[in-house]
Protein backbone atom coordinates (compact mmCIF):
# COMPACT_ATOMS: atom_id res chain seq x y z
CA UNK A 1 0.00 0.00 0.00
CA UNK A 2 1.37 3.87 -0.60
CA UNK A 3 -0.25 6.38 0.84
CA UNK A 4 -0.82 9.79 -0.59
CA UNK A 5 -1.52 13.41 1.52
CA UNK A 6 -1.48 16.34 -0.04
CA UNK A 7 -0.95 19.93 1.41
CA UNK A 8 -0.58 23.42 0.27
CA UNK A 9 -4.33 24.27 -1.65
CA UNK A 10 -6.24 27.26 -0.14
CA UNK A 11 -7.96 30.38 -1.86
CA UNK A 12 -5.55 32.67 -3.95
CA UNK A 13 -6.80 35.76 -6.34
CA UNK A 14 -5.97 35.55 -10.07
CA UNK A 15 -2.46 35.76 -10.68
CA UNK A 16 -1.12 34.33 -7.72
CA UNK A 17 0.96 31.47 -7.47
CA UNK A 18 0.84 28.02 -5.08
CA UNK A 19 2.53 25.40 -4.73
CA UNK A 20 1.38 22.20 -3.90
CA UNK A 21 2.90 19.01 -1.59
CA UNK A 22 2.38 15.11 -2.33
CA UNK A 23 4.04 13.46 0.55
CA UNK A 24 4.62 9.83 -0.17
CA UNK A 25 4.56 6.84 2.42
CA UNK A 26 4.70 2.94 2.32
CA UNK A 27 5.85 1.06 -0.59
CA UNK A 28 6.64 3.82 -2.74
CA UNK A 29 9.53 1.46 -4.41
CA UNK A 30 6.79 -0.31 -6.22
CA UNK A 31 5.70 2.95 -7.94
CA UNK A 32 7.78 4.21 -10.59
CA UNK A 33 5.55 7.92 -11.62
CA UNK A 34 3.74 10.17 -9.88
CA UNK A 35 1.39 12.75 -11.02
CA UNK A 36 -1.51 15.32 -10.33
CA UNK A 37 -5.06 15.61 -11.34
CA UNK A 38 -7.78 17.80 -10.64
CA UNK A 39 -11.55 17.88 -10.38
CA UNK A 40 -13.25 21.33 -11.39
CA UNK A 41 -17.25 21.72 -10.11
CA UNK A 42 -19.09 20.09 -12.42
CA UNK A 43 -16.33 18.40 -14.83
CA UNK A 44 -14.76 15.27 -14.68
CA UNK A 45 -11.56 14.69 -13.72
CA UNK A 46 -8.67 15.61 -15.56
CA UNK A 47 -5.21 15.10 -15.39
CA UNK A 48 -2.55 18.05 -14.62
CA UNK A 49 1.15 16.69 -14.81
CA UNK A 50 3.57 13.84 -14.68
CA UNK A 51 6.79 12.74 -14.00
CA UNK A 52 9.30 10.01 -12.89
CA UNK A 53 9.68 9.30 -9.45
CA UNK A 54 13.55 10.56 -9.91
CA UNK A 55 12.80 13.60 -11.13
CA UNK A 56 12.57 12.93 -14.64
CA UNK A 57 10.33 13.32 -17.80
CA UNK A 58 7.72 16.02 -16.97
CA UNK A 59 4.75 16.19 -18.81
CA UNK A 60 2.11 18.79 -18.82
CA UNK A 61 -1.26 19.10 -20.18
CA UNK A 62 -0.46 21.38 -22.89
CA UNK A 63 -3.07 23.96 -22.01
CA UNK A 64 -0.98 24.45 -18.46
CA UNK A 65 2.54 24.23 -19.51
CA UNK A 66 4.60 27.02 -18.49
CA UNK A 67 2.02 28.34 -15.43
CA UNK A 68 2.85 25.05 -13.62
CA UNK A 69 5.53 23.29 -12.54
CA UNK A 70 6.06 19.51 -11.17
CA UNK A 71 8.87 18.00 -9.70
CA UNK A 72 10.59 16.01 -6.96
CA UNK A 73 12.26 15.63 -3.91
CA UNK A 74 13.20 12.11 -3.83
CA UNK A 75 14.92 12.64 -0.05
CA UNK A 76 11.35 13.40 0.90
CA UNK A 77 9.38 11.39 -0.85
CA UNK A 78 7.72 14.37 -2.24
CA UNK A 79 6.16 15.50 -5.48
CA UNK A 80 5.66 18.99 -5.79
CA UNK A 81 3.00 21.56 -8.55
CA UNK A 82 4.17 25.02 -8.42
CA UNK A 83 1.01 26.70 -10.07
CA UNK A 84 1.53 29.90 -11.08
CA UNK A 85 -0.03 33.11 -12.80
CA UNK A 86 -3.46 31.18 -11.47
CA UNK A 87 -6.90 31.74 -13.31
CA UNK A 88 -10.37 31.27 -11.93
CA UNK A 89 -10.71 28.27 -13.91
CA UNK A 90 -7.95 26.29 -12.61
CA UNK A 91 -10.29 26.47 -9.40
CA UNK A 92 -10.75 22.71 -8.63
CA UNK A 93 -9.94 19.59 -5.86
CA UNK A 94 -6.18 18.50 -7.20
CA UNK A 95 -5.34 15.24 -6.61
CA UNK A 96 -1.66 13.03 -6.15
CA UNK A 97 -1.69 9.92 -8.10
CA UNK A 98 1.21 7.15 -7.94
CA UNK A 99 1.57 4.64 -10.74
CA UNK A 100 3.61 2.10 -11.39
CA UNK A 101 4.24 2.92 -14.77
CA UNK A 102 5.31 6.39 -16.43
CA UNK A 103 3.85 5.34 -19.71
CA UNK A 104 1.20 4.55 -19.41
CA UNK A 105 0.33 6.71 -16.50
CA UNK A 106 -2.75 4.56 -14.39
CA UNK A 107 -2.61 5.23 -10.78
CA UNK A 108 -2.91 3.10 -8.28
CA UNK A 109 -3.23 5.21 -5.51
CA UNK A 110 -4.54 8.74 -4.85
CA UNK A 111 -4.51 10.87 -2.12
CA UNK A 112 -7.63 12.60 -0.53
CA UNK A 113 -6.95 16.03 -2.78
CA UNK A 114 -6.75 19.62 -1.98
CA UNK A 115 -8.90 22.15 -2.45
CA UNK A 116 -7.66 25.17 -4.89
CA UNK A 117 -9.74 28.44 -5.39
CA UNK A 118 -8.58 31.30 -7.53
CA UNK A 119 -10.88 34.35 -7.06
CA UNK A 120 -11.35 36.69 -10.04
Amino acid sequence: QVQLVESGGGLVQTGGSLRLSCAASGRTVSMNAMGWFRRAPGKEREFVAKITVNGGSPFYESSLKGRFTISTDNAKNTVYLQMNNLKPEDTAVYYCAASRSYFPFSPAYWGQGTQVTVSS
